[in-house]
């Protein structure tokens, strides 16, 4: 399978604050906006894209309907941990995992989107020993 495209679509009831917050707090742009699907891209990242979709919209298998997303963590790899903490708990984002260091090889903080979706703001760090040989040799942080 040849993939062209990989994003993560949120289930939710209220697509405009859903993807107000990825807007106003991670730096997306919309790409296509209606009230029951918003299509998301980071600004100046084309590769980095997220939707938001209505939770009970048609094209959803009526199984999954009014679903809303659940056991779901968005990671988001950044260059300065410390600096996001700070201007994300400033502006009143909820911390449910506060800053710290982890031994296989991450500072983050986890805090979560208007439907309870986690998002995991990440820096890598270098691991501790017991974690160092787990990961390829191009996957270690330098």
């Amino acid at each position: 399978m040849k993939v062209s495209s990989y994003y993560p679509v949120i289930q939710a009831s209220d697509v405009a604050a859903t993807a107000d917050f990825y807007q106003r707090h991670f730096g997306f742009r919309p790409l296509f906006t209606s009230d029951w699907y918003v299509h998301l891209q980071l600004e100046g990242q084309p590769e980095v894209n997220l939707a938001v979709l209505a939770a009970g919209h048609s094209t959803i298998p009526a199984v999954a309907r009014d679903l809303h997303a659940g056991g779901l963590l968005l990671n988001f790899e950044v260059e300065d941990v410390d600096a996001e903490y700070a201007r994300l708990t400033a502006a009143g984002l909820p911390v449910l995992l506060e800053l710290r260091d982890e031994a296989f090889g991450q500072r983050h903080f986890i805090t979560a989107d208007p439907n309870g979706v986690l998002v995991d703001v990440i820096q890598p760090i270098p691991p501790s020993g017991e974690f160092a040989s787990a990961y390829a040799d191009e996957a270690l942080p330098a």
